[in-house]
């Protein structure tokens, strides 16, 4: 196990895995940012230190587009980043090398930092798409190597 913890390809993936799980845990107080800024919030606690009545709290809970979007990317990201984590760290116990490990962690970190601006500031598609796509397939060939490794595929 020392061994694994020590090699380059560990190494790699720890700071990649890093990267788009520190992205990632970035989301929530983006999304509280644009929940204040916009004074769109889902909760009736939450509204009662922007307003200062009951029908004003009442008024400020609504849907705004654009802490929505934020929101569903902060969603996409979990239903992302966290399949890759598991992944890669059974990928990285497999002994790849190196060079191939790094395309696929430089690939999947590229593929969530280009969808979250693509997301974000409202990229035409297919460009937030395409970095979606870069990351499934991405993360498909690692899941390959893992069984191809241990079921001998």
């Amino acid at each position: 196990m020392a061994d694994v913890i020590d090699s380059e390809v560990f190494q790699a993936f720890t700071t990649y895995a890093t990267l788009v799980v520190l992205k990632m845990l970035l989301m929530a107080p983006l999304t509280a940012y644009f929940r204040i800024t916009r004074k769109a919030f889902v909760n009736l606690e939450d509204s009662s230190a922007h307003g200062k009545t009951p029908e004003d709290q009442k008024k400020l809970l609504r849907l705004d587009p654009e802490v929505e979007r934020v929101r569903r990317c902060h969603q996409n990201d979990l239903e992302n980043i966290i399949p890759f984590v598991i992944i890669g760290l059974l990928y990285t116990l497999t002994g790849p090398d190196l060079s191939t490990a790094l395309l696929h962690f430089r690939a999947f970190a590229g593929s969530r930092f280009c969808y979250t601006v693509a997301y974000l500031c409202t990229l035409p598609q297919p460009s937030r798409g395409l970095s979606w796509i870069v990351g499934m397939v991405t993360t498909f060939s690692m899941i390959y190597r893992i069984l191809s490794t241990v079921l001998l595929l």
